[in-house]
């Protein structure tokens, strides 16, 4: 007589029954210590999230504690987040209540279904949770009027925006800004919303870098996680500290390279509708 156990096996296989847990990456022993981690998204990918918060909890688990820093929280909303935890220590739902743009939005804004189990993680832990995005205001103003629209010239220096930008680096921005944008922008816009990206990423490297003592991690957009043109480039940080790992989806048009970063992690893309079906782009605002 054939065993249960062997037959349970057999049906499983044949039938493609068998429920089981995804291996654990090799990648993640380098979540640990005073590493700088990126870690990407397709930010309407509801299994990369739940991935993602997969991958931070067994970190945690095994004693991890780096601040948490998220690109869904503007900068200047940090006082915020801190007087949410002052007032309700363990309430993840009022700290997105007092600092979120845009509580209830899921179109044209953050699904905070998403990111609820992130910040409640941070509060767990008891450990930072930092804003890292240049709002929306602020990078128009980029656009319109250049860095010093913003900043003044000290900030400027220090987020190194008075560097120049090498050729490559700026081809790839406006390159992913043209694709992002459906290719309805001019291309004489490119540049300026590129320099919008490049105040965005070196402003969330500068966040992580005074952050970074005890180990950091960024949940951000695939592109600012990228090596060769996001937040790493950026960093003034040692370099072997930082790890990148970008979440792509299956069947993607391959305008992200898996060499720009240092681990993938692919998922069934998400059910959307085409994002460039009805595009219109906000040239007017920008002009």
């Amino acid at each position: 007589m054939i065993p249960m156990r062997v037959i349970a096996l057999l049906l499983c296989t044949f039938l493609g029954a068998c429920a089981t847990t995804p291996p654990v990456a090799g990648w993640e022993t380098r979540l640990r210590g005073d590493a700088v981690v990126m870690l990407g998204e397709v930010h309407d990918n509801a299994q990369q999230h739940r991935l993602r918060l997969d991958v931070l909890r067994r970190a945690f688990a095994a004693g991890w504690r780096p601040a948490i820093v998220m690109e869904q929280f503007d900068r200047e909303h940090q006082a915020e987040i801190d007087r949410a935890r002052r007032e309700r220590p363990a309430d993840a739902q009022h700290v997105i209540d007092l600092a979120a743009t845009s509580v209830k939005s899921t179109k044209g804004g953050w699904n905070w279904d998403f990111y609820r189990p992130f910040v409640a993680l941070a509060l767990q832990y008891d450990v930072p949770l930092i804003a890292a995005n240049l709002s929306n205001a602020d990078a128009t103003r980029i656009v319109r009027g250049g860095y010093a629209a913003v900043f003044d010239s000290a900030s400027i220096s220090t987020l190194g925006l008075d560097r120049p930008v090498a050729a490559d680096w700026q081809r790839a921005q406006e390159s992913m800004i043209d694709a992002g944008h459906c290719h309805a922008l001019p291309p004489g816009l490119w540049p300026r919303m590129a320099r919008a990206q490049f105040a965005r990423d070196a402003v969330m490297a500068r966040t992580l870098s005074e952050h970074a003592e005890n180990g950091v991690v960024l949940l951000a957009g695939n592109g600012h996680a990228r090596r060769d043109i996001g937040v790493p480039r950026w960093l003034g940080v040692d370099g072997s500290r930082v790890f990148s790992v970008g979440y792509l989806e299956e069947g993607d048009d391959g305008s992200t390279p898996i060499s720009a970063f240092d681990a993938v992690v692919r998922t069934q893309a998400a059910e959307r509708r085409d994002p460039c079906a009805g595009f219109r782009a906000p040239l007017d605002s920008m002009r």
